[in-house]
């Protein structure tokens, strides 16, 4: 049985299928959620997100591909495992649920219910080790990064320094989504670049959530020399993302034709274990912020 109690939406609109697969998987000890449109599907997922969808594509509203690559299209919903079920075999099916939807699995009706389960305790293992870590950058997020951090509440002689990509936000709008993963993947590696090279075997960084934030935590000594090497090869690598105007001119211009905004730039909150003691890692997360946003300020 799932001890975790797992949560599956069963997005299907013959009853007689939803019926089987709710039976058996909840049997199994996991959570059933059903919904047999597809914008019911949406709705259900958009309040309580599953840790698992299992998707038909033929349904009496919008496609299951278009249920599938909404998901994908919202932070909150883009890394939940979908497991496509379909009557439709042919390549072009198989390419749209992979290239489109982006689907961790694609099985044919009729099905083995009994392979079904063994994909779906699969896929949801494999979620689990992938939400450990972040899916653009591979850097440690959620509960590693939660872990480090309730180590710092009881410890001390410790950095904690929150950095956020600035001006990211306005980037993106403009060179678009694909352009604004490639900078996250360039800001995870300079970080552990120069992490390796100014700061200790024991440093750690790791990426917050949501948002272009990334943090790192070092000994006291080490902080400021850390910083400054990561301010520099930032600011000195990040124009090569850029295009030859706006590099030139230094600064982008708003997606709405309105002010322009300056380069992307690291700006960093520091906190050291003398600033507190902290109750929780939410007080701790929360002074790094304040600090964060008050460098933005200056």
């Amino acid at each position: 049985m799932a001890a975790d109690k797992d949560t599956i939406l069963i997005v299907e609109d013959d009853p007689a299928i939803a019926r089987v697969l709710e039976i058996y998987l909840s049997k199994r000890g996991y959570l059933i959620q059903k919904a047999s449109r597809g914008e019911e599907a949406l709705a259900i997922c958009r309040t309580t997100p599953p840790d698992l969808v299992v998707l038909d594509v033929r349904l009496p509203d919008i496609s299951g591909y278009e249920v599938g690559k909404a998901l994908r299209a919202t932070p909150d919903t883009q890394n939940i495992p979908i497991v496509v079920l379909t009557a439709f075999g042919e390549r072009q099916n198989r390419l749209e649920a992979h290239d489109e939807v982006r689907a961790d699995y694609f099985l044919n009706k009729p099905f083995d219910i009994e392979e079904v389960h063994s994909i779906i305790r699969n896929q949801l293992s494999e979620s689990r080790r992938r939400g450990q870590f972040h899916p653009i950058t591979n850097l440690p997020t959620g509960e590693l990064v939660n872990t480090r951090l309730r180590a710092l509440l009881t410890s001390d002689g410790w950095t904690f320094a929150l950095i956020r990509v600035a001006g990211f936000e306005s980037f993106t709008q403009l060179y678009g989504v694909v352009a604004g993963e490639d900078v996250l993947k360039f800001t995870a590696l300079l970080l552990v670049d120069v992490l390796h090279r100014q700061g200790a075997a024991e440093d750690f960084t790791g990426q917050m959530v949501v948002g272009p934030y990334f943090m790192l935590i070092a000994g006291c000594a080490q902080i400021e020399a850390i910083i400054s090497d990561l301010k520099s090869h930032f600011d000195k690598d990040i124009e090569l993302y850029y295009s030859y105007q706006d590099r030139r001119q230094a600064s982008v211009q708003r997606s709405n034709g309105g002010s322009t905004v300056p380069l992307m730039a690291l700006t960093v909150g520091v906190l050291h274990s003398s600033d507190g003691p902290f109750r929780d890692i939410r007080e701790l997360t929360e002074a790094a912020e304040q600090r964060l946003n008050a460098e933005s300020r200056l």
